[in-house]
């Protein structure tokens, strides 16, 4: 108990007595010192005493599909940083193959009181996923944001970056450069943001007077190879310009381009799409639709807070603008052999 105290004191920055007074439920503890100390106490690991259980601690639950795409961490950082500002302790849940699934973290947070969850893209995204741990998130009440297009019926607050709009722009774009034979590289089929994209792509060409045929949309997982292996099944169509729904994606792009003995942007056009970290480094430098990640992130935080805080907050889906940024992997169409 002594060294409970000890720790949970210098973690907050208080003295052991201030410690005693808020376990012991004493006056004379102001309530933001109040709650540091029980917040200090989820975050070291020690339950608190049972009258204080039933309280929700300020913890927030940033649930991550993975850290190999730099997108992710690029969300975390912006929400976690808007959300110790506003005096919450953000916890990063993230999944690995194999690991503590999705569910897993829901009940782990679940026990641990916390009083929000933020997803950074998930399940939810896939219409052929398990949702139940969802439900069990809305049967509690527990304050829920998820970030990018979601299911149908997952009544929490959303927010995306419009992804019809960032597919106009990256055809609008290589439209100009005069391609016409434009291939698009998506995630599975039952996955929410390809589909958008998808929808978006078939409209997108039609007003410009194009087709796009079954045989230049291919599927992929989210990972340079899954790019590089679809990438490959386009270039035997005679596409000129292909865009990705991610950057990884369209960094495998490149590479399979390579790999076919031809060049980027000389030969094919390249776009992805996040404008993760790097993407400017990258040879050559990548052209990609960038999603407002601080916005969309100060938009997630304050969508959280309110519903913590009790206020009514939309449970529309909040679409924001993404930004087409031109760099070295496309260039004027010219027609292949």
């Amino acid at each position: 108990m002594t060294r409970r105290l000890a720790e949970v004191a210098k973690k907050v920055g208080v003295s052991e007595a201030t410690v005693s007074r808020v376990l012991n439920e004493k006056p004379g503890v102001s309530e933001a010192t109040r709650a540091a100390v029980l917040t200090a106490l989820d975050v070291l690991g020690y339950e608190r005493p049972t009258q204080l259980r039933g309280e929700r601690a300020r913890l927030i639950g940033l649930v991550l599909p993975e850290l190999g795409n730099p997108i992710f961490p690029a969300f975390a950082e912006a929400v976690g940083g808007a959300l110790a500002g506003q005096g919450f302790t953000p916890v990063l849940c993230t999944q690995t193959a194999g690991g503590v699934s999705e569910a897993d973290y829901v009940d782990l947070l679940l026990e641990q009181h916390v009083s929000g969850v933020v997803f950074f893209g998930g399940l939810y995204a896939q219409g052929d996923a398990p949702h139940d741990h969802y439900q069990r998130l809305a049967e509690r009440s527990l304050p829920t944001v998820l970030l990018n297009a979601a299911i149908e019926h997952l009544d929490f607050p959303r927010v995306s970056c419009d992804d019809a709009v960032a597919i106009e722009q990256a055809f609008g774009h290589l439209r100009q450069l005069g391609h016409t034979k434009i291939g698009l590289v998506l995630g599975p089929l039952d996955h929410m943001p390809s589909q958008r994209k998808l929808a978006a792509a078939r409209a997108v060409v039609a007003k410009l007077g194009l087709e796009l045929p079954d045989e230049h949309v291919e599927r992929a997982l989210f990972s340079l190879e899954g790019g590089q292996a679809a990438t490959t099944r386009l270039l035997r169509q005679g596409v000129t310009g292909v865009v990705c729904a991610s950057d990884p994606l369209a960094l495998g792009a490149v590479r399979a381009v390579r790999r076919a003995g031809l060049a980027v942007p000389d030969d094919v056009s390249v776009v992805g799409y996040d404008d993760s970290s790097f993407m400017m480094c990258t040879d050559p430098p990548l052209t990609t639709v960038r999603q407002p990640i601080e916005a969309m992130g100060r938009a997630v935080v304050d969508l959280l807070v309110g519903e913590i805080a009790g206020v009514r907050v939309t449970h529309d889906e909040l679409l924001f603008e993404p930004e087409l940024v031109v760099r070295g992997s496309t260039a004027p169409a010219r027609e292949r052999s």
